[in-house]
């Protein structure tokens, strides 16, 4: 990962991370922060196809999905300026990546499996709405996937900010405190 290295001409902050690392909640209050709209690509997916992510994975599979998402991605990047909250695997395909660096700064949000996972448990809209993606038992799950996915979002991130305490207008303060020092 390379340490912050926010180009000024890159508008939008693009928010990374496992499904419940907080990029939704901490989007709201960064977007609120910067006077920018929050981009969800999982909600433009759902948006332009009519179907929940579970239903396309059903019907389509992970590979369709995965399509939807590099769309999505593009679509979200065309928004600029704005925050903007990426699907957790999203940075599995390296094109969601180069599309994300031509106009933002890609942030990290880290949490612990366990974390992760007792807010997954605690959100009924995750569990309707996500399918699940291994074979394996829930933190079991949780614990695969981030130590699958690590390499990727440490490649693909700008920074890191930890998630896993503090709130969400916490974190996009911490955000917001980066990008000034980064300006300066």
């Amino acid at each position: 990962m390379s340490a912050l290295s926010h180009d000024p001409r890159r508008s939008s902050i693009a928010l990374i991370g496992m499904r419940c690392c907080g990029k939704t909640s901490v989007g709201r209050a960064l977007a609120s922060l910067q006077g920018m709209d929050l981009v969800d690509t999982d909600l433009l997916i759902c948006e332009a196809t009519g179907r929940s992510i579970a239903k396309i994975f059903d019907l389509e599979g992970e590979a369709g999905f995965r399509a939807h998402e590099c769309d999505a991605v593009r679509q979200a990047l065309a928004l600029a300026p704005a925050v903007i909250s990426v699907g957790g695997g999203a940075v599995l395909d390296k094109r969601n990546v180069e599309t994300l660096r031509i106009d933002s700064m890609i942030v990290w949000l880290t949490a612990p499996a366990e974390v992760l996972w007792q807010r997954m448990k605690g959100d009924a809209t995750t569990v309707d709405s996500r399918p699940p993606l291994t074979a394996l038992p829930g933190l079991d799950e949780v614990t695969h996937l981030l130590a699958k996915r690590q390499s990727y979002y440490e490649a693909a991130a700008d920074c890191t900010v930890d998630a896993s305490t503090k709130t969400p207008g916490a974190i996009a303060n911490e955000i917001v405190a980066k990008l000034a020092s980064e300006r300066a």
